[in-house]
């Protein structure tokens, strides 16, 4: 007898940045998915091979452009083409914490939420950029030059290939501008939530 069961999926993402001291909200928002990127992974890791995994987190200073009065226009999130990347990554770090690129394990980690019985599961992947990262950062967060290299707009998670030192980029957000600078460290949450059914 054959039998078929198919099971529809969903994942959908929100960020959260805050200053890490103060907890003053950055951001809050959804971001958006790479389908194709985010299929191939789960089929990489399903598998157990390299590039499945989330290794990194991604920050870049390209998807928005302020004018002179203060208006922001924003670019789409890039999310098509097996090749794509952020507008412009200025910086990114190792967020696995079972992995020995991630430097800093305690501050940048990646946590599984599920309850028994449930059809979802919330992957949370934390980041701190602390005072002293990265390097060449301002001392303090008052620019008004608005497209620095440490302004943020986007970011992203991604993978890791080792063998070529790149990843595929799974997720994409983009939002208001934020500053890094020496006197401010920044906490990103980013959660994933995965629907079966």
């Amino acid at each position: 007898m054959n039998t078929t069961h198919e099971v529809r999926s969903r994942i959908s993402g929100h960020v959260l940045i805050r200053d890490a001291d103060s907890r003053v909200v950055l951001v809050d928002c959804d971001n958006a998915i790479h389908t194709e990127n985010v299929s191939y992974a789960l089929a990489l890791s399903f598998a157990d091979r390299p590039n499945g995994n989330i290794m990194q987190m991604a920050f870049g200073n390209g998807a928005s452009a302020v004018s002179g009065v203060g208006d922001i226009t924003y670019l789409p999130p890039n999310v098509v083409g097996a090749d794509t990347q952020l507008y412009h990554q200025t910086y990114q770090k190792f967020v696995d914490d079972l992995s020995p690129l991630d430097t800093d394990p305690t501050n940048n980690f990646i946590r599984v939420n599920h309850a028994a019985g449930a059809t979802y599961s919330d992957l949370v992947v934390t980041c701190m950029l602390d005072y002293n990262e990265p390097d060449g950062q301002p001392a303090t967060a008052d620019a008004v030059d608005t497209d620095g290299r440490f302004i943020f707009d986007e970011l992203g998670l991604m993978t890791y290939d080792p063998s070529s030192t790149t990843g595929m980029l799974l997720t994409h957000v983009v939002f208001h501008p934020v500053q890094k600078a020496l006197n401010r460290r920044i906490e990103v949450i980013y959660t994933l939530r995965i629907v079966m059914g």
